[in-house]
């Protein structure tokens, strides 16, 4: 008999990908996905300590999800509730003790040992006492060494992990301890699965880890290989049209990545680089391990290798000690880059984390007002950026349907959302678009009158990839 699961996914794309992965753990037991929790014979909350009052939303739908299994349990159906993720990992015995009708708490480092977890929780059920299962070790041996392969498409465009975990420990993340050391999946067991993804309709595959581009992972011939060696390797499987990565960190990125941006075609022109603060005296408090002036050296490498590349990236505002002269470097640091993205947010303390112990914490009221003018900053160049494309062609890969009839969106090779109200075109296609509205967050456009499906490879996108420059934001 089918089990129904449900699971509830917060935060980044790895935890996107890892959610699909414990639904392939979780398929030979017999669960199958349902969009519903009140459907559900067990409910995974996937959770992510990066945003602020992280924990305090899971609580909260762990409140709701409390209702539902006294509920489906009244009914003599099965209801085992389980908190994932990053959360868990921070705060599973709190977990554990706030919400004690919980059957299950694990790390994002052990969510390959859920049958045996599920076993426990479900022996525990059905006998004298209850006794929740907790898991939040860091196991010796790599999760992905005991993983399934995947049991269902993921679509046109799809995440593949390589990487996880952080070495760098900036004073405002999480991450070190809550996803443990750097760790990186060898280069054939990467292209293994991606192959598998693109025999499954994958297009599109986006590299993951929390600082991808450290990316060292064994290679074939001995030694490690680097990002740059990785998608090079992975340009050469059949059908793969576009490959992408994130999130990086200016301290790796080397020289073959780079240069990777300029030759491999399937490489779109796009990067995610955070850069957390434009002030030096910020960014040693936040023990970034690099300078505004390295970064900026940086993003100039990678237009001189891919003139028309766009980036993105991520600010903190208001970190403790910060200074009206502190926050406007940031400001002159976007001017000087142009931004065609980017995600900023107020500082908030993460329990544990160095620089909650800072003092010097700045009021809130400061913090939104410096929030308030980056972002009018970020938005506007957002803006033109997009606007810039107008009255261009570009290639876009349709990825789903959209809110009208007839209505499908896509990605444009530099992640803009492109709709297009065209029943002829069709998801998994990569088609030419003529752009003819630039929105803030967003593009409209039409199939160009030889839309035929394209492949990214041909020789003359290649050479037109070259000379795509969307307006002076990346110039």
């Amino acid at each position: 008999m089918s089990k129904k699961l449900f699971i509830k996914t917060y935060g980044c794309q790895m935890n996107v990908y890892d959610s699909a992965r414990m639904a392939d753990v979780l398929a030979p037991l017999g669960y199958g996905l349902t969009g519903a929790p009140e459907a559900a014979d067990m409910t995974i909350l996937n959770t992510c300590h990066i945003r602020e009052k992280a924990a305090e939303k899971v609580f909260s739908e762990l409140g709701r999800l409390r209702a539902i299994k006294r509920e489906r349990e009244t009914d003599g159906k099965d209801c085992v509730i389980a908190v994932a993720g990053c959360v868990a990992q921070a705060e599973g015995a709190e977990i554990m003790r706030r919400a004690p009708w919980v059957d299950m708490v694990f790390g994002p480092q052990t969510y390959h040992r859920l049958p045996e977890m599920v076993a426990r929780a479900t022996r525990a059920a059905v006998g004298n006492g209850r006794s929740p299962v907790l898991d939040t070790d860091f196991p010796a041996e790599a999760k992905f060494d005991h993983l399934p392969e995947e049991t269902a498409p993921r679509g046109p465009s799809a995440f593949l992990t390589v990487q996880e975990g952080c070495d760098k420990f900036c004073t405002f993340c999480v991450v070190p301890y809550t996803r443990g050391a750097e760790f990186s999946r060898p280069l054939a067991d990467v292209r293994a699965e991606a192959e598998r993804l693109v025999a499954a309709g994958a297009r599109e595959i986006t590299l993951l880890g929390q600082n991808v581009n450290a990316y060292h992972g064994a290679a074939r011939t001995g030694g490690t290989a680097g990002l740059g060696a990785l998608v090079r390797a992975l340009d050469g499987i059949a059908g793969l049209d576009r490959i992408r990565y994130t999130t990086s960190h200016p301290r790796d990125m080397d020289d073959e990545l780079i240069a990777a941006h300029g030759e491999v075609a399937a490489l779109m022109p796009y990067i995610h680089l955070p850069v957390q603060s434009g002030s030096d005296r910020i960014l040693e408090a936040m023990n970034r391990g690099h300078t505004a002036e390295r970064y900026l050296a940086i993003i100039e490498r990678l237009r001189a290798a891919r003139p028309d590349i766009a980036v993105s990236s991520d600010f903190i505002v208001g970190f403790p000690g910060e200074r009206e002269r502190d926050f406007e470097a940031t400001l002159s640091l976007v001017r000087t880059v142009g931004y065609a993205q980017a995600y900023s947010f107020k500082y908030s303390a993460r329990p544990g984390t160095p620089a909650a112990a800072l003092e010097d914490q700045i009021p809130e009221t400061e913090k939104a007002a410096r929030l308030a003018a980056l972002q009018d900053l970020l938005n506007a160049q957002q803006a033109d950026f997009n606007a810039a494309t107008v009255g261009r062609s570009l290639p876009v890969l349709f990825e789903r349907a959209g809110t009208r009839p007839g209505q499908l969106v896509g990605r444009s090779p530099y992640m803009q959302a492109v709709h297009v109200e065209d029943a002829d075109a069709r998801i998994g296609a990569v088609a030419e678009v003529t752009i003819t509205q630039g929105h803030a967050n967003s593009l409209a456009g039409e199939l160009a009158p030889s839309a035929a499906p394209i492949n990214q490879r041909t020789a003359d996108l290649r050479e037109g990839a070259r000379t795509v420059a969307p307006g002076g934001v990346c110039a």
